[in-house]
């Protein structure tokens, strides 16, 4: 069909026809978003190929989005569990080139065949290209091109499976991981106390330190004279007074220690107060801590919480501000406008995309991947898709430079997110299914099977080390495994199984690190020749 051979025709065919069978279920099994790349396969067995192009752009456009989203929590996660996975990815990439390096000794493989069949296996495109450099012959990517149509289906079923073969329910492992967040950031609860200790009558809430003392937010007082106000750091407590506070659970029980017990007495809720969300979205503030902004002194107003990503913050003077956070604000009717406004609060705001930050954010990550770093006679770069990665995570923290919001809303995201994987898996497919039937002729099965070993063994490995030893729960695990595995296609399937950060947000802890553990094995393995 001459159409089939317009790139751009082909492109969407194999889309559509990959989200039609990705809907299909089979014992509540599907491939989902998935399925794109083994209709590409078909497609690239009958000569028709997407441009590289096309898979470049891609998958700059698919990790930009996930650095972006990851930024934020990605380098608290890696202080609290980045120890776990970095092991993780380091016994994969390793167990992975051990294996690789026996089976070459027990079958005879040409050690230049070996590294393609090793980096094809965990399908990093970096890691060829320093076989490539090492061996100097065309060898390694005979190799690359027999492992890698495994590699990428291999990881994709593994990890599609896992949690069918684990009796685990991912749905379930949603909800374990939530309340594990919630651990860190419990919920948010509203109490009334009296002042009675007295220690704390005739003194201010400054000199108190409610909130440090506490981690609870005092919202309103009412004095003995029936005043209900907002309370400012000058605030006189006085023996009596009702207080409401807002916070964890645990911090009720220090403030009834601090101040006095809990009382079912209402604070009447003045005509001139009021409590109301306001959505972070001017510029000015985006990425400013509270206590750079300090509005209780500018506008007597308190932020008594901060809604992000579905979870309720402690609000702290070091807190920082990101882009679409909701913050409960306790203030005069007249100020709460004031903060209103220079917060921003406009829910059309969150609907616009600057693609500027976009372009700006892919061009640094492309420049980060071509530097080499030199080690002795070994070298290695991160590469397009290292560098790109790399850079998006530490602009997703940033998240403001001057005029500049590297940040995004989670609809342009994903909506960025699902174009670039779409582009990524028809061009990746494509050029795998060439390979395959050619590549089986003139090689045989075994070096197939020695790519699919390479592929499953670590991964097994794996899985009882992080289930057994590293107590890493599913959803952690799965994007560990991805990325551990280098496999852009495999977090791509698990995207679509869950609405979890938390496969991303491993993904792209151990992502880098791997790259660097895949390109060392394939010096070693380069030694072998």
């Amino acid at each position: 069909m001459e159409l089939l051979t317009s790139s751009y025709f082909a492109l969407f065919i194999i889309i559509s026809i990959g989200f039609i069978l990705g809907n299909i279920k089979i014992k509540n099994i599907s491939l989902d978003i998935s399925a794109v790349i083994f209709v590409a396969l078909v497609f690239g067995h009958f000569g028709i190929t997407i441009p590289k192009d096309f898979q470049r752009m891609g998958l700059v456009l698919f990790l930009f989005t996930i650095g972006i989203q990851a930024g934020p929590g990605f380098f608290s996660a890696f202080r609290e569990k980045g120890k776990s996975l970095i092991i993780l990815a380091f016994v994969l990439v390793f167990s992975g080139g051990i294996t690789a390096a026996v089976l070459a000794m027990l079958l005879d493989i040409d050690a230049d065949i070996l590294s393609g069949l090793f980096t094809g296996a965990l399908t990093s495109t970096p890691g060829l290209a320093a076989a490539i450099d090492i061996t100097g012959s065309p060898l390694a990517s005979i190799g690359y091109g027999i492992a890698y149509p495994f590699g990428v289906i291999g990881v994709i079923l593994f990890v599609r499976l896992l949690p069918k073969i684990m009796n685990l329910n991912i749905k379930d492992a949603e909800q374990s991981f939530e309340k594990s967040q919630l651990v860190s950031n419990p919920q948010f609860i509203k109490r009334n106390f009296v002042v009675e200790n007295e220690n704390v009558v005739g003194k201010s809430l400054s000199e108190l330190k409610v909130r440090t003392m506490t981690r609870a937010v005092i919202s309103r007082v009412l004095h003995q004279d029936g005043l209900a106000i907002t309370p400012t750091k000058d605030t006189i407590l006085q023996k009596g007074d009702i207080v409401k506070a807002v916070g964890p659970e645990g911090s009720m029980n220090k403030v009834e220690l601090l101040l006095g017990p809990v009382t079912k007495h209402k604070i009447p809720l003045n005509k001139r107060y009021d409590v109301r969300p306001v959505l972070v979205t001017k510029s000015e503030v985006i990425n400013k801590t509270i206590g750079e902004l300090n509005i209780l002194n500018t506008y007597s107003a308190n932020i008594t919480r901060i809604r992000r990503s579905g979870i309720d913050l402690a609000p702290t003077p070091n807190t920082r501000l990101l882009l679409g956070d909701k913050v409960v604000i306790a203030a005069s009717v007249d100020n709460i406008k004031q903060v209103s406004e220079a917060f921003g609060d406009d829910s059309k705001r969150l609907s616009d995309t600057d693609f500027l930050p976009i372009s700006l954010g892919i061009v640094m990550g492309v420049l980060v991947g071509k530097v080499s770093l030199v080690a002795g006679s070994m070298s290695f770069s991160l590469g397009l898709s290292g560098g790109v990665l790399l850079t998006s995570l530490v602009l997703g923290r940033v998240g403001k430079t001057g005029p500049i919001l590297w940040t995004m809303t989670g609809a342009a995201n994903n909506l960025l997110r699902q174009l670039g994987l779409l582009l990524f898996l028809a061009s990746v497919g494509t050029s795998a299914g060439g390979l395959i039937v050619s590549t089986f002729q003139q090689y045989g099965f075994e070096l197939f099977l020695v790519g699919g070993a390479i592929t499953l063994v670590p991964m097994i490995l794996g899985v009882f080390l992080g289930k057994r030893i590293l107590k890493i729960d599913i959803l952690t695990m799965l994007g560990g495994l991805t990325g551990s595995m280098t496999s852009t296609p495999g977090l791509a399937a698990i995207d679509s199984m869950t609405d979890s950060e938390a496969p991303a947000i491993a993904y792209a802890t151990v992502y880098p690190a791997s790259m660097v553990f895949v390109i060392i094995v394939v010096q070693l393995l380069g030694l072998m020749g």
